[in-house]
């Protein structure tokens, strides 16, 4: 069952369409990331379900039940914002309640739900401080409980994690997981962090302005991508993206043809749009000092070293590209050859589009 589904749905303040006849399905209990860089859409998106702003075109369903003109207070939505919005005179248990005491919940049910976020979200002793007692790391906690307590079909959360430093979000993200997993809510998260986004959620919507560039796994997000955004909005370093002349025997790369195997040929020959660029992710490419069977001459003009990884940055019928390895593999001052793996390419034709894969390649 589908318990949020929204239909052509569109957005426009004045005459700026933000959002763009949407189709979106979300499952009932299920964890789906919004992920998009600023001013995609994505919280937009998630204040229409919630009724924090109006639809201008489109229908949405909450539990099957159109839900357009239903005060956002009887949606049955709870939400997480990135700046906590905890109210500073009131204690931490007074903020985690408020909600449930403005629906006058009985208060041994107040108590015993407050108690239970507390030790949940490790802040137990804490009910008495104010939020300026309080960590960053803290003060998103009861964000978090706030939100848990009120016990609602839909738990939204809107970049809960962005004031967190790099630690903290780590840890941060796994609670949220365990949360979900407990609690079982429709849960709806938006980030511009796609480590985030690869975490977190078994689905993710890759959005760009206004429109879902694609929805799927992870695994599928990463390593089928889509279109050429997709791909290189996903993946540090992004994706290399090389302009390629495409004939009957291979790729034309730094003057080199490199042939095409077996299963590339057949897809290629029978794909609808002739590809006009190769896409190679940076750990999917082995660069050798040795001349071997389709090995691309290239000139290392940079090395960064990450300690866990190096990255060499040399170019490819003009474009900069870069190869990650794990370690130091080469020797820059000697001739280099790049050597792409034919099980890790990606083709997209003029328009971005993803031409595909070929059928005997294991479907991820």
């Amino acid at each position: 069952m589908h318990s949020i589904v929204l239909e052509n749905v569109t957005k426009r303040f004045g005459d700026t369409v933000v959002i763009d006849q949407l189709n979106l399905q979300i499952r009932k209990g299920e964890r789906l990331i919004l992920l998009g860089s600023s001013g995609c859409g994505k919280s937009t998106i998630l204040r229409m379900i919630s009724g924090l702003e109006t639809i201008s075109d489109g229908t949405l369903y909450l539990n099957g039940v159109v839900a357009n003109d239903i005060d956002p207070g009887d949606r049955g939505v709870a939400m997480v914002f990135q700046n906590y919005a905890l109210f500073p005179h009131m204690t931490i248990a007074e903020n985690i309640s408020y909600g449930l005491r403005i629906r006058k919940v009985e208060e041994d049910e107040i108590r015993r739900r407050i108690d239970k976020a507390l030790e949940l979200l490790r802040l137990t002793g804490l009910a008495d401080r104010l939020p300026k007692q309080l960590s960053g790391g803290q003060r998103q906690r009861v964000a978090l409980a706030r939100a848990l307590v009120n016990q609602a079909d839909f738990f939204f959360l809107d970049e809960p994690l962005s004031n967190l430093d790099a630690q903290l979000r780590a840890h941060a993200r796994k609670e949220l997981v365990k949360i979900h997993e407990m609690y079982g809510q429709t849960f709806l998260y938006v980030t511009h962090d796609q480590i985030e986004a690869m975490t977190v959620g078994p689905r993710i919507a890759v959005l760009d302005q206004g429109k879902v560039q694609m929805l799927d796994t992870p695994q599928r997000v990463y390593h089928r991508p889509a279109n050429r955004f997709v791909a290189t909005f996903i993946g540090s370093p992004a994706m290399n993206m090389i302009p390629v002349r495409y004939t009957n025997e291979g790729i034309v790369l730094n003057e080199v043809t490199v042939a095409h195997s077996t299963d590339w040929r057949q897809h290629l020959g029978a794909a609808a749009s002739e590809p006009t660029e190769l896409g190679i992710r940076p750990e999917h490419v082995e660069l050798t000092n040795d001349l071997v069977s389709g090995a691309v001459p290239v000139k290392v003009d940079y090395v960064e070293d990450y300690g866990n990884r190096v990255a060499y940055y040399f170019a490819v019928n003009g474009v900069e590209t870069v190869a990650v390895s794990p370690m130091h593999t080469i020797s820059p001052d000697v001739p280099t050859y790049w050597v792409p793996n034919a099980q890790r390419l990606h083709f997209f034709a003029q328009d971005g589009v993803n031409v595909g894969y070929p059928s005997t390649w294991e479907e991820l």
